[in-house]
C-alpha cells in the first residue's frame, strides 16, 4: 500500500512538472492580466490580410509566422521574436484566428527551449466574441 501511495505521489509530481513546462492556454482576461502585470509580449502570428479584417489586440506585435500558402521560416521568425523580447524570461503570448496556428508555433518554441509560452485559447475570435476591442490595422 505504501508503495502504491509513493508511486502515485511521484506520478502526480512529475505530471505537474511536465504540465508547467508545456504550452499555457489563456482566456482573454488572463491574457490582459499577464500583459499588464508581467509585461507579457503578445505576438499575433496571423497574416496581414487577417490583421486588416479583424484588427489586432491592443499593444500586440504583428509577427506573421505562416505565409498565406502555409510556408514558414522558423529561424528568421525566431530571430525577429528575440528582437522584440526584453529578456529571456519575458512571457510570450501567441495569437492566431482560432488557436490552432498559435498552438503549433507555441509547441515549436517550447521544443526550442523557450519557456513561459502561452497562447490565446480559441484565438482572436474568442477575444472578439467576449467583447474585447481590437486596434485596426491598414
Amino acid at each position: 500500500m505504501k508503495l502504491k501511495i509513493t508511486l502515485l505521489f511521484i506520478l502526480l509530481f512529475f505530471n505537474q512538472f511536465s504540465f508547467a513546462e508545456g504550452l499555457g492556454q489563456l482566456t482573454p482576461s488572463q491574457l490582459i492580466k499577464l500583459q499588464k502585470e508581467q509585461n507579457a509580449l503578445v505576438i499575433d502570428v496571423r497574416t496581414k490580410r487577417e490583421w486588416a479584417a479583424t484588427g489586432v489586440i491592443p499593444n500586440s506585435h504583428q509577427l506573421q509566422f505562416f505565409s498565406p500558402q502555409g510556408k514558414h521560416d522558423a529561424q528568421q521568425w525566431l530571430a525577429r521574436l528575440d528582437q522584440l523580447k526584453s529578456s529571456d524570461e519575458q512571457a510570450v503570448i501567441l495569437v492566431c484566428r482560432s488557436g490552432s496556428r498559435s498552438g503549433r508555433v507555441g509547441n515549436m518554441l517550447i521544443k526550442q527551449g523557450i519557456h513561459n509560452v502561452h497562447h490565446l485559447s480559441k484565438g482572436i475570435m474568442t477575444w472578439i466574441k467576449t467583447g474585447h476591442k481590437t486596434t485596426p490595422i491598414n
